[in-house]
Parts: structure tokens; sequence; C-alpha cells
């Protein structure tokens, strides 16, 4: 029996030795790779999230596309049919286009009336972002949360950019990934309602639409008259902007650099009309939605329930703040309460410029300032971030 069972351990040993090196690996991309969505399964998701969007139009919800897309994706999610993310092709074009409708909207006409208000948006932009810190640091005091991980997870604006910091600030990316997605998912679901709420009956001013909007066609998917070459204008913005994003190192490069080259572009006025309208302005908010609803797996929810109370109870700060800042901005200033709303709104700028285009908003002084304010906070916040970290350190 002796010889028989010491050969077995010997046997046994080696390969349990062998087998727990790998271990990690398999469980670690399991996820991932055990389900992954193939291309069909995802055209089938965005087809469904556009028809929910055509659907929740009828009912007069809105920003329909991207309210619609943003509770599919997170359905799916959240029921395990998707633990990917948005594929990155989709990712990129979205992130584009949205980029060069960005820039369309700021034309030298819309750049000149945003001028006389420029103090008090730098102002509100100083305010938010010192709001945030500040709900940051509360946050932090409990102990279960460290400051950089706090404060990378509450500024609003440059979630991707933001995330991508994180590691280096030695703060917790997962726990800073969900603050920063679930806050752009609330703001994403609650600026439509508020700006319809807001808005009444009365249509607020706003840039006159770069192109029609249901009535345009489906073959008109570009705001010039000549669809051809506006669709090759885009793709040239879209294509250069983002190399140019990334070869300059701006933040989020693949939305900032097409939105300065179709800046470029719109305030040359020698460029035909190549902002997205109709459907395929539709589509890209459709994959805006998803992108944020997906991103909300159950298995997320879980690593961070105990934490879940006070992150929500510091992002509904952080939103009621902002909403007195854009109601001081708009007295001060005299502009419209939604368009003041929707510049404020510690956004999701993909989500903030959706809810901008459907509700006929400034989208012009919207972009601009959300604009600002992601640049602003991109700059600001690992600054702040180490300094927290140094002058209170937490093990």
């Amino acid at each position: 029996m002796a010889p028989t069972s010491a050969p077995l351990r010997t046997d046994v040993r080696p390969s349990l030795t062998a087998g727990s090196a790998p271990k990690p690996a398999p469980r670690i991309s399991e996820p991932r790779v055990s389900r992954p969505a193939p291309t069909g399964l995802w055209a089938l998701i965005i087809a469904g999230g556009f028809a929910a969007g055509l659907a929740a139009d009828a009912f007069g919800v809105p920003a329909p596309y991207l309210l619609s897309s943003l509770l599919v994706g997170a359905v799916l999610a959240l029921c395990g049919v998707v633990r990917d993310r948005l594929p990155a092709p989709a990712h990129r074009a979205s992130q584009a286009l949205v980029g060069a409708l960005m820039g369309s909207y700021l034309t030298p006409s819309a750049l000149v009336s945003a001028a006389p208000v420029a103090l008090p948006l730098t102002v509100v932009t100083a305010a938010t972002i010192a709001l945030s810190v500040a709900v940051a640091w509360f946050l932090a005091r409990g102990g279960r949360i460290s400051r950089p991980s706090a404060v990378l997870g509450m500024v609003p604006g440059g979630s991707a950019a933001i995330v991508t910091c994180a590691d280096e600030l030695k703060a917790d990316v997962r726990l800073v990934a969900f603050t920063q997605y679930l806050r752009v998912g609330l703001v994403a679901t609650t600026a439509p309602l508020a700006a319809h709420w807001l808005s009444g009956s009365s249509a607020a001013g706003g840039h006159p639409a770069a192109g029609g909007g249901a009535g345009s066609g489906l073959l008109h998917v570009v705001a010039g008259s000549d669809q051809l070459t506006g669709l090759f204008t885009l793709a040239i913005i879209a294509v250069v902007g983002s190399w140019a994003g990334r070869r300059l190192r701006v933040p989020t490069p693949l939305l900032i650099g097409p939105m300065l080259v179709a800046l470029a572009a719109t305030l040359s006025g020698a460029v035909p009309g190549f902002a997205p309208v109709g459907v395929l302005q539709n589509a890209v908010f459709v994959l805006v939605g998803l992108d944020v609803g997906v991103r909300f797996t159950r298995r997320t929810l879980v690593s961070v329930r105990r934490l879940l109370p006070s992150i929500l109870v510091c992002m509904a700060v952080v939103c009621l703040g902002c909403a007195g800042l854009a109601w001081v901005f708009a007295g001060v200033t005299g502009t419209p309460i939604v368009d003041a709303y929707l510049a404020t709104t510690p956004g999701g700028i993909n989500a903030v410029l959706a809810t901008a285009v459907s509700s006929h908003a400034d989208v012009a002084l919207v972009s601009t300032v959300q604009s600002l304010r992601l640049l602003a906070v991109i700059l600001v916040t690992p600054v702040i971030a180490r300094l927290l970290a140094s002058r209170w350190s937490q093990p």
C-alpha cells in the first residue's frame, strides 16, 4: 500500500503546484472570455436599442434613443446576457461622431454669444470642481475608501481619462470606474426628464438644428444638402481628429480630437454640412446609451454594495449643488434655466449633448461649458488627488 500511495501523493502534488500558478488567469479572464458577445448579438442589441428608441419617441419620452438604449444595456448587463462592453469599433465611432457633432455647433456666432458669460462660466466650473472635492473628502472620512479614490470617483467630467489615471494615483480603479459611470448613468437618466420639466411648454432658444430630426428622411443623415460629400467630410474629420487627439495626447482623444477638427472646419466656413442628423444621429445616441448601460454588471454592484448608499448620497449632493449653481448662473446672466442646467450638470458630456439636442437647448453653450469643465477636471484632478494623498495618507 505504501509504494502505491507514495506515487499517488507525488503525482498529485506536482499537478497541484503546476496547476495553482495558472488558476488565477482563467478565473480572472473567464467572465470576459467564457461568454463573449459575438458581432451578430451586438448587432441585434443595437437594433433593439434603436427600436426601443422609436417606441419611446412615439410616447414622447425625452431623449428617447439615449434613455431607452441605456435601460436596454443595463437590463442586459444585470441579467448576464452581456458581459462585455460595447465593441471597440462601435465605441470609437460613437466617440468620434459625438465629437464631430459638438464641434459643428461651435459656430462663430455661438462663440460670440457665449463670450459675455465667460467669467460666470469659469466661476461655475471652479465651484463645481470644489464642490465635488469637498463631497469626496467627506465620503473618505468613513475610512472605507481612500481619498484619491473618492476624489477621482466624484469629479464630474472626463470619465475615461479619470479612470485611466486612477492606477497611477494609487486609487482603486474598479471603484473609481464604477462611481464615474454610475454618475454618468444617473445624469443620463435624469437630465432628459429634468430638462423636459424645466422647459415646460416653452421651447428653449437654442441653436437652429444642425440637421433635421424625425422629418429628415432615412437618406438624409448629415446636415448638408450634398449627402455623399457631407458623409465623406464627416469620415475624414472622425479619422483625422482621432489620430490628432492621440498624437497630441489630449484628454479623451477620441472625443476631443474630432471636436477640435470639426471646430476648425466649422469656423473656416468652407466645409459643407457634415453634422450627423436623422437616423445617423439617433444611432450615435443609441451607441452612447448602450455604452453607459452595459457597464452596470451584477458583479460590479455586488463588489461595491457596502459603499453604494454613501456614494448615492454624495452624488445627490453634487447634482443638487450643480442645479443650484445653474439657478444662480441663469439668474445672473439671463440664460434660460434649461440651458444653464444642462451646461452645469455633472455630465457625461455625450449624454448631456444628446439631451441638449433632443430638448432643442443651446447646444453651443452646453458644449462650450462641458468641454471647458472636462479639460479643467483632467488637468486639476490629478494634482488635487496627489495633494490629498500626501497630506492625509491612509493605509
